[in-house]
């Protein structure tokens, strides 16, 4: 039985995922450092299996029912939904020097903020954190075909936000 990672190697290896993670649930970089702290003091206080195939899926699984839970906790649930659809990820996209890519990214920002949290969580996970289908349904605890379903419509509703933007840009 392999030994388990300690965490300060799961931290370093994990935790910028987990905090983006956790912010396209809060809306807020405060909220989601708390709950990252939260989630790593829960973890210093269990012992992590050693026999854990992907430590990645099993983390973001956990960070998931941990988000999850700060949402019902919270008696101001619709406004906190309210204002993540309001957000994007503070730093999910770099300023950039070329006008055109800062455009993009700015676009790109709103239009991550008006898809639901199921969608937009699982593009997250998706494009950004680079999950499979099935490891985004464990994480989310959810059917594969939810997770692929949830997916195609939020590609559909970022290529309709993002088409006049594209036929802009677009060599002529």
């Amino acid at each position: 039985m392999p030994a388990a990672p300690t965490l300060p190697d799961l931290y370093d290896a994990h935790g910028a995922g987990l905090f983006h993670y956790f912010t396209s649930f809060t809306g807020s970089e405060a909220d989601a450092k708390d709950l990252l702290q939260e989630l790593f003091m829960k973890l210093a206080r269990q012992q992590i299996p050693g026999d854990i195939l992907n430590m990645r899926a099993w983390l973001l699984r956990m960070a998931h029912h941990h988000a999850i839970d700060w949402l019902r906790r919270h008696t101001v649930r619709r406004r906190a939904e309210e204002e993540a659809h309001a957000q994007a990820p503070a730093e999910m996209f770099a300023a950039h020097d070329d006008p055109d890519q800062a455009e993009l990214a700015q676009r790109l920002t709103r239009a991550l903020a008006l898809l639901p949290l199921e969608q937009r969580s699982v593009a997250q996970l998706k494009l950004w954190d680079g999950l499979t289908f099935e490891e985004i349904a464990e994480v989310q605890g959810i059917p594969l075909n939810t997770a692929a379903s949830r997916y195609r419509y939020a590609l559909e509703k970022l290529r309709s936000e993002l088409r006049p933007l594209y036929d802009e840009l677009k060599p002529s």
